[in-house]
């Protein structure tokens, strides 16, 4: 399975998921900013698209209206403990409140990974930062035992992006 995302004009972005209503896409937008996800086993339906392989997944895309995208670039010599590590994760975030999805995502031009939430809404996202399972999954940083003291997994800083869902 494939994710691919695209960013751009919102406008111009209803567009595309109008044209293709058929394919699992979702459209979302923050401030000026719109992205728009499709899932499939293929290729991109649009023309520039960040495409990914998705190593793990849970729930279906389209189920909620917040999306948090947390990007991590990652070395190629880290790629082998970054999957591993996200292959045996507690799998607890499933469990939560206001949880509709995630996807661990392998990128295919770039090394910024991607693991990809959706929530229901931002209040269930956060009350997931602020909750046992997330301690339970993140238990491990800043330990040695955490990846992000392994030296050469991480390129740059991770850094976040939300979205709100657009109807």
């Amino acid at each position: 399975m494939n994710i691919h995302v695209t960013y751009g004009d919102l406008a111009e972005l209803k567009a595309i998921k109008v044209n293709l209503a058929s394919e699992k896409i979702v459209l979302m937008e923050l401030g000026n900013e719109a992205v728009l996800i499709q899932e499939n086993d293929g290729s991109a339906g649009f023309g520039e698209a960040d495409s990914y392989t998705v190593l793990d997944a849970s729930g279906e895309i389209s189920n909620g209206g917040y999306a948090v995208f947390n990007n991590i670039p990652v070395t190629p010599e880290g790629r082998e403990i970054f999957e591993n590590r996200f292959m045996n994760r507690a799998r607890q975030i499933e469990d939560n409140d206001g949880f509709g999805a995630i996807r661990v995502l392998r990128p295919l031009e770039n090394d910024t990974y991607v693991i990809l939430t959706i929530w229901e809404d931002e209040t269930s996202f956060k009350a997931w930062q602020n909750s046992q399972s997330y301690e339970n999954a993140h238990k491990k940083r800043g330990t040695d035992e955490g990846i992000d003291k392994k030296p050469n997994i991480f390129s740059r800083p991770s850094f976040v992006t939300t979205y709100k869902k657009v109807n």
